[in-house]
């Protein structure tokens, strides 16, 4: 090192030990300095010739406010430079920042909290400040000065990113109601940075408790209506960190924040988009909130973002599925799979496979329309009580008995007639409902017993009770009802009396493939799949109930598709874990898991479940192994 340099150095570093008078002095030779400090040889020449520690000490005592603030900034700079930290923290500048802190003027303060964020790029350096100076950067998040709230709380978000201790230091100096509050300030750094630090608390269970405790949901709605995008992208990212547990989604849900978390979704900044979708997958675990995030528009925009090559993203298909997952039959029908974990319940329906971004008519809707050549729609319900949990309800001003007796080709008398029946004898607990359902079940089994048999015929309002929709009327409206299947409840009752006890899972899988292939017209030949004539048997059944909407009770013919889904109803019924998949040209199939029988019969060894395909057409029980030629030919033509 040339000793000139040295030299310079040396009496530069007296200028900090001067007395009093020379004050304008330190202020000029700091602004010299400032202009060196950002160059790492000279950073280093500094330390060596020992200035460094002297202006670090001259600072800490220092009366000059001016000279504080900026030896702050001048550390700022410094300190984006990864030699420079390393330098500057073995110089302990974290102490002489700290007492920055803690000055009257908020200038140094905003400095010195702006020098402790670049700083923190070090990780010894932010333990150091961690373990020193939380306490009274929590401080300043209590200051009317808005800027310093900001600086404050920015220096605890890198503070708290990656580093679980100072997280804990940040809950211990009771942080957590300052953040809070400080998300409803004008500043929009300052929200952001406020969002960001309960961020990172919410990653550690109990602190994520605590913060909802304290209202945290209701809180961010603001922020989620920012027309700033980092705002709007860290309180995304918030509400996906905080929205675990059903209490905190019901406290967004209340508080209308689900709107503008909806609306997020279109905006057009890629992390604004990415994290929204992400608070959208995770508040989409219940269904009242998928529900609502529904019912504003979320799933008609994932659809969008989704065939969007540019848009989408993985939560933007996550969080589709999600909320799909709330609504099986719109998922099934546009993405043709139901996983073992989506339970189809009473009120579910087949309508087909419609193109992402089509929208699904309701069941209601399907049932109100005329007779046409679509597709038959596939109704599961063996619910026995319309009131307990209807699936659409609808106001109807007058004669919803007459809207409905049109739709399917009746009398309105005896559908009145019906309706008064239903309304005061189909409750739970009712003797004259379970005798009809007994009755009505016994006939249809007989029929299918005696193959070949003319089927006795029924009394009009009897047959009518369960294949036409019900309307229960209440004082003011009408509840629309989807037609109860006595069928169906009874294919469920008769498993469950005698597949559900039996042994081993793979009994139960193969027992419940014969039920539902005998049910549905019986083990085809390969050879003679086109002689098996299903498409006119359901045309009968939709000309007979002068619907598209056909209950799977009804079916005495299915084809692989039927079968599939009546499998899955009913396994899902016995806790069979199974798998629903569409395939194409009406092909449709089941995947089960099962553990094989430990090998040579050594007790004791587990082994890994393994895939298979259930037969249900040719030899109903075979199981395929999911990626054996049986079980692809069994899936494709």
């Amino acid at each position: 090192m040339p000793s000139e340099h040295i030299k310079f150095w040396e009496n530069l570093s007296k200028c900090f030990s001067a007395i009093k008078e020379f004050n304008d002095l330190h202020v000029e030779a700091l602004g010299v300095v400032a202009n060196c400090l950002e160059d790492v040889d000279t950073m280093q020449l500094i330390q060596e010739t020992g200035g460094l520690r002297k202006l670090l000490a001259f600072t800490e005592v220092s009366t000059l406010t001016e000279f504080q603030k900026n030896a702050a900034k001048a550390i700022a700079k410094a300190a984006a430079d990864p030699e420079n930290r390393k330098i500057l923290n073995e110089q302990e500048v974290e102490k002489c920042l700290i007492t920055l802190l803690g000055t009257d003027n908020e200038g140094t303060k905003i400095a010195a909290s702006q020098a402790i964020s670049a700083m923190c790029e070090n990780l010894a350096s932010k333990q150091t400040t961690g373990a020193l100076g939380i306490p009274q950067l929590v401080q300043l998040l209590s200051s009317e000065n808005e800027e310093v709230k900001e600086a404050a709380a920015t220096a605890l978000v890198n503070l708290t990113t990656a580093h679980p201790a100072n997280v804990s230091a940040v809950a211990e100096a009771e942080a957590i109601e300052p953040l809070i509050s400080v998300l409803s300030c004008k500043r929009d750094g300052a929200v952001a940075s406020a969002a960001s630090v309960l961020t990172n608390l919410a990653m550690q269970e109990p602190l994520r408790l605590t913060i909802q405790s304290h209202g945290f949901m209701t809180a961010i709605v603001e922020p989620l209506n920012s027309t700033n995008s980092i705002v709007q992208s860290r309180a995304a990212l918030a509400v996906a960190a905080m929205g675990c547990d059903t209490e905190a989604r019901t406290e967004l849900r209340n508080s209308g924040g689900l709107e503008p978390l909806v609306k997020l979704l279109h905006s057009k900044n890629d992390e604004v988009r990415r994290n929204a979708c992400w608070a959208v997958m995770v508040c989409a675990s219940d269904e009242l909130t998928a529900a609502e995030m529904t019912r504003l528009g979320a799933l008609d925009i994932l659809d969008e973002i989704n065939l969007s090559i540019g848009r989408k993203n993985n939560f933007s298909e996550a969080a589709l599925e999600k909320i799909l997952d709330h609504n099986l039959p719109q998922k099934y029908s546009q993405m043709g799979f139901l996983a073992s974990t989506n339970i189809i319940l009473d009120g579910f329906y087949d309508y087909g496979q419609v193109k992402p971004g089509e929208k699904l008519l309701s069941l209601e809707e399907l049932c109100a329309q005329e007779l046409n050549d679509h597709r038959a729609i596939i109704l599961i319900n063996a619910k026995l009580s319309e009131l307990e949990h209807p699936a659409i309800s609808i106001t109807i001003e007058e004669k919803p008995q007459e809207i409905i007796a049109s739709r399917i080709g009746v009398s309105a008398s005896s559908v009145r007639k019906s309706s008064r029946n239903n309304s005061l004898d189909e409750k739970p607990d009712s003797p004259g409902r379970s005798s009809s359902i007994s009755k009505g079940s016994s006939r249809e089994k007989g029929s299918r017993k005696g193959k070949g048999k003319k089927e006795e015929e029924k009394p009009k309002d009897e047959e009518l009770e369960a294949v036409i929709p019900k309307v229960v009327e209440t004082p003011g409206k009408a509840l629309w009802i989807p037609p109860f299947d006595p069928i169906l409840y009874d294919y469920i009752t008769e498993i469950s009396r005698t597949i559900l006890p039996l042994p081993t899972s793979k009994e139960q899988v193969v027992a419940l493939a014969q039920f539902v292939a005998e049910r549905l017209g019986g083990p085809i030949e390969r050879d003679n799949l086109h002689e098996f004539s299903w498409e006119l048997h359901i045309s009968e059944i939709e000309y007979e109930l002068k619907c598209n909407v056909v209950p799977i009770g009804k079916i005495e013919k299915g084809t692989f598709y039927h079968r599939a889904l009546l499998f899955k109803v009913l396994a899902d019924r016995i806790a069979i874990n199974c798998s629903l998949y569409r395939g194409e040209y009406n092909r449709g199939w089941n995947e089960v898991k099962l553990v094989d029988d430990s090998p040579l019969g050594i007790p004791g060894l587990l082994l890994p479940p393994q895939v298979f395909i259930v037969d249900l057409m040719y030899q109903p029980g075979c199981l395929m192994k999911e990626e054996s030629p049986e079980a692809d030919r069994y899936r494709r033509i």
